[in-house]
């Protein structure tokens, strides 16, 4: 499934939304996109998985590198992941104790930039 990428703003937010799968493919696009928010100048970023049914190690690394890029101009990159086989995935790589995981949008809204960004 090819990759889809839906840009969209909430409050101090901007929200990635991604549908498709995250694999070797599609991460360019994915990677492309975390750099314009960035250079538009959006710090707080949501990346919203709730139409992806696959990542692939590829793709966890490109998530990887989009938070080292946010923490280097001290925002912060929070994961929706409402799906339990991606929660598990984040679980199995450890990847659960990097970053949050939220199971939706609204809840990393109504939560509020976080007030101490780790770095």
């Amino acid at each position: 499934m090819s990759l889809g990428l839906i840009v969209d703003h909430d409050g101090p937010f901007v929200v990635l939304a991604v549908t498709g799968d995250l694999e070797m493919s599609s991460t360019p696009a994915f990677r492309q996109a975390v750099i314009e928010a960035l250079a538009d100048g959006d710090r707080h970023i949501i990346i919203d998985f709730g139409g992806t049914d696959f990542i692939d190690s590829t793709g966890l690394g490109a998530l990887i590198g989009a938070l080292k890029r946010v923490r280097t101009l001290e925002g912060s990159l929070q994961i929706v992941c409402p799906q339990i086989r991606l929660q598990e995935l984040f679980k199995l790589t450890d990847l659960h104790k990097v970053f949050t995981l939220h199971e939706t949008v609204d809840e990393v809204v109504n939560a509020g930039v976080p007030t101490e960004v780790v770095s």
